[in-house]
């Protein structure tokens, strides 16, 4: 079954330098590299509280979405451009990363809780949870008590090449994704993920 064609993705993460190669910001990473691809530069675009940029993938316009309001508030910028070019909540993926996967494992997902994750958390308080999601594994510090200050800290080298092939897999179902082909993206995500682990 068909499922609603995306018009925004999101990344998710925080803005200033110092974090910009942190775990947290492995959805800036994304839509960043999509951006780059599409030869799109990102806008500060206040009335959106973030940086956006239009882009044209698989014959589909969508937006991209870089919250610049800090993690904990992502779904007001989310909220504000959605309802400016009434974009429903099924139209949007939300990139953001995942300590309950290891490293460079990514996987879709349609709906479902916001896992502790505080961007998905405000997303949820502001959009409800309908949205799709491009989940990008970063690890776990093996403690939860250490997760705030690792999702802060900056990836190891080794860490960051399995989460950038991570990233390179999923760009190759991203057209299907934004074409509504959910289910067919995440058999061919999941699958070839399974056969380069095996």
């Amino acid at each position: 079954m068909a499922s609603t064609p995306v018009q925004l993705i999101v990344g998710l993460g925080n803005p200033g330098a110092k974090y910009t190669k942190t775990r947290h910001n492995a959805g800036f990473w994304f839509v960043d590299t999509l951006a780059d691809t599409a030869r799109e530069t990102f806008h500060v675009e206040s009335k959106f509280s973030g940086e956006a940029c239009k882009i044209i993938l698989s014959g589909h316009s969508v937006w991209l979405l870089k919250p610049t309001t800090f993690m904990n508030r992502s779904g007001l910028a989310v909220k504000q451009l959605s309802s400016f070019y009434k974009i429903p909540v099924e139209a949007i993926l939300v990139v953001h990363d995942e300590i309950d996967l290891p490293a460079g494992v990514v996987r879709l997902k349609e709906g479902g809780g916001h896992g502790g994750h505080n961007g998905l958390r405000d997303i949820h308080a502001h959009m409800g949870k309908d949205y799709k999601r491009l989940r990008i594994g970063v690890g776990h510090p093996g403690d939860k008590r250490k997760v705030v200050d690792y999702v802060l800290s900056q990836t190891s080298s080794r860490d960051e090449i399995e989460i950038r092939k991570g990233m390179d897999a999923a760009l190759t179902v991203i057209d299907q994704v934004v074409g509504g082909e959910i289910q067919k993206a995440m058999n061919q995500l999941h699958t070839q993920d399974n056969v380069e682990k095996g």
